[in-house]
């Protein structure tokens, strides 16, 4: 199917590709030159504006949206004035649920379809297949499904709710990775002072080996390790974060739900911007080395 694809990032870019070996024809935009450059090399077409992007698409339009959801407002009132009744959006960055039926709820009076995506699996799953997890009309996401079927790994997708499911579904997965992450951090800072020479990388591959806590996580921090070296030295013991496990905590708390894993873990980011420490190193080289994110010793 032809759609627009606008954000160019770490997952975007992959994604586009991914998507264009999968014969779907794709027409990209992004302010970042360099990035329309390289999608262009992969085989997508080149819009010069948002506007550009629309008039390139026949009517009933499909637009992907993969930009940071501070972002996605912004988008839209650039993006919306020259839509139509019947063409279709999908948010597939990490939006707060809320925004999501808000926004469901303003197109929706527009006769515009919006869909939610949550997206995971980081730059690799975008390029190799991610998970997927979708909110919105059912009927429009049986519509699209070749798309999510395309872009996540096998089995890897489902519409799992109405709209806002999708963003709900991904921020819980979120407030969870928060605590499995800060869980193993705090374990191998533990072992670097065990009172044995022990090598943290083999270990790492050791518990990856069919034990209890064998992970994908496991295996990042491994490749981690051996990137940087066990002393983490370059890298940042403060940690970044894009909100969605504060959102998982503060939601839960709405609930009236206990999460102290969850939320100590987000606590734990927040001090180490002052309070920088080697269990931040190892949770700031595994954002690296699943997500790209920005591992610099501050």
């Amino acid at each position: 199917m032809k759609l627009g694809y606008i954000g160019l990032g770490k997952m975007g870019l992959n994604m586009v590709e991914r998507l264009v070996e999968r014969r779907h024809e794709v027409v990209v935009f992004d302010q970042d030159d360099a990035a329309m450059q390289q999608a262009a090399w992969k085989g997508a077409a080149k819009a010069q504006s948002i506007w550009n992007l629309v008039d390139s698409l026949e009517r009933p339009r499909l637009i992907w949206l993969m930009v940071p959801h501070k972002a996605v407002d912004a988008v839209l009132k650039d993006l919306v004035p020259r839509l139509h009744d019947g063409d279709t959006i999908i948010d597939g960055g990490n939006s707060f649920y809320k925004d999501s039926e808000r926004r469901h709820k303003e197109f929706a009076a527009r006769d515009i379809y919006f869909l939610d995506a949550g997206v995971s699996g980081g730059p690799q799953g975008a390029r190799e297949g991610a998970c997927v997890m979708v909110g919105g009309d059912e009927k429009i996401f049986k519509k699209y499904e070749t798309l999510f079927k395309d872009i996540a790994v096998e089995n890897g997708y489902a519409h799992v709710g109405k709209s806002g499911a999708g963003h709900f579904v991904k921020m819980v997965h979120n407030g969870i990775e928060y605590g499995m992450m800060q869980s193993l951090a705090e374990g191998f800072a533990v072992l670097k002072n065990a009172p044995y020479p022990l090598n943290l990388s083999e270990v790492a591959r050791l518990y990856n080996e069919r034990s209890v806590i064998e992970s994908r996580l496991v295996g990042w921090l491994k490749e981690a390790y051996e990137k940087h070296g066990e002393e983490l030295d370059a890298v940042s013991g403060s940690v970044g974060q894009t909100g969605e496990g504060m959102w998982t905590a503060e939601t839960a708390k709405e609930f009236g739900i206990s999460v102290p894993v969850i939320e100590t873990s987000v606590e734990f980011r927040k001090q180490s911007e002052t309070n920088p420490s080697y269990i931040g190193k190892i949770l700031s080289a595994l954002r690296n080395t699943f997500g790209g994110h920005d591992v610099v010793n501050l």
